[in-house]
């Protein structure tokens, strides 16, 4: 099989018309999913478009669900912008529409959910529309086609998709419709990842046997000398890629609508695309309602042909394993790239929703502890519950509860921006654990020590504020360190909600840096950052803990006490 072309140094950075490719040759049967009963037959003209009637979230302005993962066709580049494709146009078609637009970063697997509950106005990420998916959100009308494409170990037994079978290890991205398709057409049982960039290296690492991808990911990810090719593709299921937007909103999806045929119209879509995703469209399928015109594009096919011998002349040697490991994790020059937005961006945003979690969290902990150990069963059963179902819950559960639920209540409060929600539900989180550290702490000072504050007249709410509880807090400092560093690590989590790119923790930083490179590197370097965080906290830990058990050490007079006179009898 041919190998793909190499993706371009910045995976979120256009490749340009050089780059062009022709359909497809190694084609499965067609998977088109039936007659198109979707496409609109027209649409309204753009200057009779009322932007006041959009039921936009905040007036005048799109908020856009997307994803910083996968270039060329939604990714956050260099700069720390979203951009991509799907995103580019989406600009372009809000400009015609006199709208400002704001991109969040989400997970795939929530996107749609959070269009369907308003905490987007649309869902911007290569979305193919399936007739599952329409009940949840509305769609506009296509942008894009896709293929799947089917990445698999050169030389190895999987060469089609007529080889993938129970006994063969498929990677896919959750939530995807290629998720969809292992699972329900091919029925077969695959591997999720959160994203393209882990599942491919999975791949190259041996970890799975094949990877079912978009076309335009698969093509960005497959690099010569990776030691896999594009083995096959096939059409994906209902053939057509389009922007989602929450349900009852059709002055919404007629407004893009409009905006997407005036962009083809005025040539802005055939200059995004030749830019971004210069391929072959395939026969019967062109962008837009059935009224607009085609757009006018390069042959593509053709300055694909002019590039393949060049193409077959660069082909690269196979690497080593020890080679490919080396060039993923240790890619020095990466890391020297890395680290300024990792310092800039992610490790000002970790350290601030670390500090404001671990702060609430110790508050609301210290009063479910006193709560818990109170004579009162009106604080004590309370208490116990709150923590029972708060550590029982997993942390991405509470994180998704509360920005999806409380978000759309505190609207108003927090301007559609769930970071600081995302802070609140670590807080909640640290709570049931640090109130159940303070508790064992405070039950372990000895009975004595309440006895003793009793009998020299203190009350009970005083002996405990002054006396119990002080020295509970000092015994258990170093559980509470170790709490501490467990909230920065789960500080990655809070990305799952959507967030601005300039509000990025270091996982997130790290995750995209990786996926416009397609290198682990990036990674390496975020796990290096968070070393330079818990490492001394745990050293910390280690010395409070000494300190308490051993207490401070006494220096002894060397010269020897006078003897007095008794002794001296």
């Amino acid at each position: 099989m041919p190998r793909a072309a190499a993706a371009p140094t910045d995976n979120c950075a256009p490749p340009g018309v050089e780059s062009a490719s022709a359909a497809p040759l190694n084609l499965a049967a067609a998977e088109q999913g039936g007659e198109d009963r979707f496409t609109t037959a027209t649409t309204t003209p753009i200057d009779q478009i009322d932007v006041s009637q959009l039921e936009l979230l905040t007036p005048g302005t799109l908020s856009v669900g997307t994803l910083s993962d996968a270039g060329p066709s939604i990714c956050v580049n260099g700069q720390g912008v979203f951009t991509g494709f799907d995103n580019e146009l989406l600009k372009a078609v809000a400009a015609k529409l006199g709208l400002q637009i704001q991109f969040a970063g989400t997970e795939f697997a929530g996107l749609l959910s959070q269009v369907a509950t308003n905490r987007f106005d649309v869902g911007s990420s290569s979305i193919t529309t399936t007739d599952e998916r329409r009940r949840t959100v509305d769609f506009t009308n296509g942008y894009d086609f896709g293929y799947f494409s089917l990445v698999a170990p050169d030389g190895g037994a999987v060469q089609g998709f007529g080889d993938l079978n129970d006994s063969v290890r498929i990677g896919v991205v959750q939530g995807t419709v290629q998720d969809d398709y292992v699972v329900n057409t091919l029925g077969l049982d695959p591997v999720k990842f959160p994203d393209y960039a882990t599942a491919y290296a999975n791949l190259k690492a041996g970890q799975i046997d094949a990877w079912v991808a978009p076309s335009q990911q698969a093509e960005g990810s497959v690099q010569p000398g990776d030691n896999a090719s594009i083995v096959e593709n096939t059409f994906s299921v209902n053939n057509f890629i389009a922007w989602a937007i929450g349900e009852n909103k059709p002055n919404l999806t007629e407004a893009l609508n409009s905006g997407l045929d005036a962009v083809i119209a005025d040539g802005t879509y055939a200059d995004l695309y030749a830019d971004w995703v210069p391929r072959e469209l395939p026969d019967g399928w062109k962008p837009g309602s059935k009224a607009a015109p085609e757009p006018e594009l390069p042959d593509f096919a053709a300055i694909a042909r002019e590039n393949a011998d060049d193409t077959a002349a660069g082909d690269t040697a196979p690497k080593s394993t020890l080679e490919q490991l080396g060039a993923t994790f240790f890619d020095w020059g990466l890391y020297k790239e890395s680290f300024p937005d990792l310092i800039k961006t992610g490790l000002v945003n970790t350290l601030i929703l670390s500090l404001v979690s671990g702060v609430l969290g110790t508050i609301l902990g210290m009063l479910l502890a006193v709560a818990g150990i109170s004579r009162s069963r009106w604080l004590r059963w309370p208490a116990r519950i709150y923590t029972d179902i708060f550590r029982g819950l997993p942390a991405v559960v509470v994180i998704l509860i509360v920005g999806l639920g409380v978000g759309p209540v505190v609207r108003g409060i927090t301007g559609n921006n769930p970071y600081w929600l995302g802070a609140v539900a670590l807080a909640l989180l640290s709570a049931a654990y640090i109130g159940e550290i303070f508790r064992s702490g405070i039950q372990s000072v000895d009975d004595g020590q309440m006895e003793a504050s009793r009998a020299i007249g203190f009350s009970y709410r005083q002996s405990m504020r002054l006396v119990v509880v002080p020295q509970g807090v000092r015994r258990v400092l170093p559980a509470l360190m170790n709490q501490f560093i467990a909230l920065i690590k789960d500080s990655s989590l809070v990305y799952f909600l959507g967030l601005l790119a300039s509000q990025r923790e270091l996982f997130a930083v790290g995750r995209d840096l990786n996926a416009q490179t397609g290198n682990l590197s990036p990674l390496v370097a975020a796990g290096i950052v968070y070393l330079v965080l818990t490492i001394p906290l745990t050293h910390l830990v280690n010395y409070i803990d000494a300190r308490l058990r051993t207490g401070r050490s006494v220096e002894v007079d060397e010269d020897p006490v006078p003897p007095t006179a008794v002794e001296r009898g």
